[in-house]
């Protein structure tokens, strides 16, 4: 990968931020609001990737020039329920509660975007979650305000600090960017 190359990341996601950084790339941020809904039709395994080039599809040539955009999305599935972020804290907690004592998965979709060239790409990681009672869900809650993760928790706070039994695949992806495999694309884009 050539590190003169121009990087856009199109995230308001702090972790997705730092994750990047941390992986020793220089990228700007450039962030276009886009409709987060999809087909209710679409496999959950799906959804995280329709989103990231949904997000990809908002910018326009001109807008990224000759930069490699990065767009990307997180979700959290339960069985067959896509577990999004969560609009308020009684939402957070009904999340948390199903989440309790179970394994879910996480999926990643990660869109490139360069001179009408596209890649995008899915990772996924298995949860296991212990059980929460019902007064360590509104603790984090209400001291983490997990509104802007899907699934409502974030590996690195305290419910994943303390709740994650094991988990199966990239830790990374879970936090919201499987920078692993973003490397290997970015390499061969």
């Amino acid at each position: 990968m050539n590190s003169q190359q121009k990087i856009i990341l199109a995230s308001r996601s702090p972790r997705r931020q730092q994750l990047l950084a941390d992986a020793g790339f220089r990228f700007e941020i450039v962030v276009k609001d886009t409709d987060e809904s999809f087909p209710a039709t679409l496999p959950p395994a799906e959804v995280a990737e329709f989103l990231a080039r949904q997000k990809a599809d908002a910018f326009t040539e001109a807008e990224i020039a000759e930069a490699i955009l990065i767009t990307a999305d997180t979700v959290v599935v339960l069985d067959t329920q896509v577990l999004n972020k969560p609009a308020d804290p009684h939402v957070a907690f009904q999340m948390l509660s199903q989440l309790s004592g179970r394994v879910h998965e996480v999926y990643t979709g990660v869109c490139l975007r360069k001179n009408g060239k596209i890649v995008s790409f899915t990772d996924r990681t298995r949860v296991h979650f212990k059980t929460f009672e019902p007064t360590e869900i509104n603790f984090y809650i209400e001291h983490y305000m997990p509104f802007d993760k899907a699934g409502a928790y974030g590996a690195q706070d305290w419910l994943g600090l303390v709740g994650i039994e094991r988990i199966e695949g990239s830790y990374f992806n879970v936090m919201g960017l499987p920078t692993h495999r973003l490397y290997t694309a970015l390499k061969e884009f």
